[in-house]
C-alpha cells in the first residue's frame, strides 16, 4: 500500500471517527445513562436515493438500431448539526451508471463519490468561522476506448482530490452557503502507477501526488421551484497562488428534481468543469468538460 493509499485511509477513518465520537458525546445528558433528547433534536439527517433503467429492444427493425440497457443511481446522504454558535455539515455523494449495447461489453457511464464534512463557529447573525475537508474521487476504472478497455484515463483514487480550507462561511439560512477561504490546501492524488508515470491530473512523471497552495470557494444554493419540484446547485472554484493564479478551477453541479409520485421521480443533473491541469484531447490545452444525466426511475426520500 502506497503513501497516497494511507493517506486518503487515514482521512477517511479519522473523520468517520470524529463523527462517531462526536455524536456519542452529543448524544448522551449528563446522567450519562439515558439518551438526550434535547441533544438529538439538534442534528438534521437525511438523504436521497435514485435508481434509473432506461432500456431500447429492436427485432426486424427496418430503420436499424441497437439493443441497448442502461443503468445509473445516485445516493445523496446529509448529516448536520447545529446549536448556540456551532454547526457541522455532512454530506456523502455517490454515482454510478453502467451502459450495456448488443455489439459490445458493459462500460461505466457515471463514477462518482464526494465526502465533504465542514465546521463552523457563530461570529455573528450569518457569519461562520469555518473550516472544510472535501474528498473527490471515482471507484472504477476508465478508459479512453472503453468497449476496448483500452488507455486507461482513471482509476480508483486517479485522481483523487483532496481539498482542506479554512475561512469565512454565510449561512443565512439551511438553504444558502457561501463559503470564502484564502488559506486552502489541495492535493491532487494519482495513485495509478500507469497514470502517475504519464504525468496525468498534472503531478510530475512517476510522482503520487501533487500539492497546491490557494484560494477556494464554494456555494450551494438549493430549494423548490414548485411543490414537487426541486433544485440543488453547488460551484466550487480553486485558484493556485502559485501557478497561473488566473486560471481558475472550476466544479459546477446543478441538480433538478421532479416528483411524479412518492416513489418516482425524474431528475436532470448536469456537471460543468474545468481543471488548468487536465488535458483530455492530445496535444491540446484544457477543455472545458460537461456531463449530463436525464431520466425517470424509482426515487426515495430517507
Amino acid at each position: 500500500m502506497n503513501k497516497s493509499v494511507k493517506l486518503f485511509s487515514l482521512i477517511i477513518v479519522a473523520s468517520l471517527f470524529s463523527a462517531n465520537l462526536s455524536a456519542n458525546s452529543l448524544s448522551y445528558n449528563n446522567n450519562k445513562d439515558s439518551l438526550s433528547t434535547d441533544t438529538i433534536k439538534y442534528w438534521k439527517t437525511g438523504g436521497r436515493i435514485v435508481l434509473n433503467i432506461s432500456q431500447i429492444a429492436l427485432s426486424n427493425w427496418a430503420a436499424g438500431g441497437e439493443n441497448l440497457i442502461a443503468g445509473n443511481s445516485m445516493v445523496n446522504l446529509y448529516a448536520n448539526y447545529k446549536k448556540d454558535k456551532t454547526s457541522w455539515d455532512n454530506t456523502i455523494d455517490f454515482a454510478f451508471g453502467r451502459l450495456k449495447k448488443e455489439s459490445t461489453k458493459a462500460i461505466k457511464n457515471d463514477d462518482r463519490f464526494e465526502f465533504t464534512t465542514k465546521y463552523g463557529r457563530k461570529r455573528s447573525d450569518k457569519w461562520y468561522y469555518s473550516g472544510m475537508l472535501n474528498i473527490k474521487t471515482q471507484f472504477f476504472s476508465g478508459y479512453k476506448f472503453p468497449e476496448k478497455d483500452s488507455i486507461k484515463i482513471s482509476d480508483f483514487l486517479s485522481p483523487a482530490y483532496i481539498l482542506l480550507s479554512a475561512g469565512m462561511d454565510y449561512k443565512p439560512s439551511d438553504k444558502f452557503t457561501f463559503l470564502m477561504s484564502p488559506i486552502t490546501g489541495k492535493i491532487t492524488v494519482v495513485n495509478s502507477p500507469i497514470l502517475s508515470a504519464q504525468k496525468a491530473y498534472g503531478v510530475e512523471q512517476g510522482r503520487n501526488t501533487r500539492s497546491e497552495l490557494g484560494g477556494f470557494f464554494k456555494i450551494i444554493l438549493k430549494g423548490s421551484l414548485f411543490k414537487n419540484l426541486n433544485y440543488q446547485t453547488k460551484v466550487d472554484a480553486f485558484l493556485n497562488y502559485m501557478n497561473n493564479p488566473e486560471n481558475i478551477d472550476w466544479d459546477c453541479e446543478f441538480l433538478l428534481g421532479m416528483s411524479l409520485n412518492k416513489y418516482i421521480s425524474a431528475n436532470l443533473k448536469t456537471n460543468l468543469l474545468y481543471d488548468d491541469d487536465v488535458v483530455t484531447l492530445p496535444n491540446t490545452g484544457p477543455k472545458l468538460q460537461l456531463k449530463e444525466f436525464l431520466g425517470v426511475g424509482f426515487s426515495y426520500k430517507i
